[in-house]
């Protein structure tokens, strides 16, 4: 990886932070359960770690929390100011959500729950069939150095909870 980037180092997130924010994307996720859809919550943080700027639920299986919130984000703010943001997320970004982001230039992730994880609660579910690659392999790739924080154990029960009982319903 090209670890020349023209963009400065992100400010660091204190674990208060971090925490916070992840209960903040977790209650974007608990509105998207109750409205029927796949209990993933996502929240894109200003570059003071304190500023919401947008909050995205899941929409479906094609449009996932991340991916559409980082292709809103891309419309609405510049690459050098996305660059100093974060996004939070309930669960690991899929390789569609991590790719998104890493287009949109967001540079840095924090997440909850490893995508590991999630295939425990989902199982074969076929509304989210998980893959198994880690979000650190997508960026890996790229030319950007995007951080990742997570997993996060202190709230993964908390995430979790939401999706018991989601993906196995009785018929």
């Amino acid at each position: 990886m090209n670890t020349t980037h023209r963009y400065p180092p992100l400010p660091p997130l204190s674990e208060t932070q971090v925490l916070t924010l992840l209960r903040r994307a977790n209650a974007v996720a608990e509105r998207a359960r109750s409205l029927g859809r796949h209990p993933f919550g996502a929240i894109l943080v200003a570059p003071d770690g304190v500023t919401v700027l947008a909050e995205q639920g899941n929409v479906d299986t094609v449009n996932h929390a991340e991916s559409v919130l980082a292709r809103t984000a891309a419309l609405n703010f510049s690459p050098e100011v996305l660059w100093q943001c974060t996004l939070v997320t309930t669960a690991e970004p899929c390789a569609m959500c991590a790719a998104t982001q890493y287009w949109a230039n967001i540079g840095r992730v924090v997440y909850g729950m490893t995508e590991h994880r999630l295939l425990e609660l989902t199982g074969d579910a076929s509304e989210n069939p998980t893959m198994n690659l880690p979000c650190r392999e997508v960026f890996a790739r790229g030319q950007k150095p995007i951080e990742v924080v997570g997993p996060v154990p202190a709230v993964e029960h908390e995430i979790a909870a939401l999706h018991q009982g989601f993906w196995h319903k009785p018929a």
